[in-house]
């Protein structure tokens, strides 16, 4: 986390959380979701504008954690923004080596393997789980088939949360008074 950020905190302590306002999609983009966008339905069927500024999206990745309730959020100064997920709070890219960096750009390591019922690739790492992007399912394939990775356990997409502990919509959680 940043140290202005920490500041912010320490300076204003009691400043409401916002929800809804931010999602991530299945191919790390961020997405700015304004009341209009919220109020036509829940993300990802209503995404919103996504962000393209380059500083933006760095902070936004400093300062990208996890609460203890399995719940994403980018510490914005002393509020904290709740991050709306479309598939898992970390989208992976996989080199043709085998490398693997999220979406924040951070370097991860693969810890276990998994496919769900729609042919979709995910990653167990230190991080968390991630979903790998579209356009790297071809290194793990190559990966698998060279016998640098093991290969994947299947699963359905519907038990990765709860199995791997984070909350798809933070809002919808808040709404139902969690």
């Amino acid at each position: 986390m940043d140290d202005i950020v920490r500041q912010a905190i320490a300076k204003w302590p009691n400043v409401p959380h916002c929800y809804g306002w931010l999602g991530l999609d299945a191919r790390g983009h961020w997405f700015m979701r304004d009341d209009r966008t919220q109020a036509a339905g829940p993300f990802p069927l209503s995404r919103g504008s996504q962000l393209r500024h380059d500083k933006l999206i760095e902070f936004i990745h400093r300062n990208y954690e996890r609460d203890a309730a399995g719940q994403w959020f980018f510490q914005n100064g002393p509020q904290r923004v709740y991050v709306e997920l479309e598939a898992t709070p970390w989208v992976f890219r996989v080199a043709q080596d085998g490398g693997i960096q999220a979406h924040t750009g951070t370097a991860a390591t693969l810890h276990s393997l998994f496919t769900d019922e729609a042919g979709r690739v995910y990653l167990a790492t230190e991080l968390g789980l991630g979903l790998v992007h579209t356009l790297d399912v071809g290194h793990v394939a190559d990966a698998i088939e060279s016998g640098r990775w093991p290969a994947p356990q299947e699963l359905r997409s519907d038990e990765l949360p709860a199995r791997f502990g984070y909350v798809m919509s933070p809002a919808a959680r808040h709404a139902a008074g969690g």
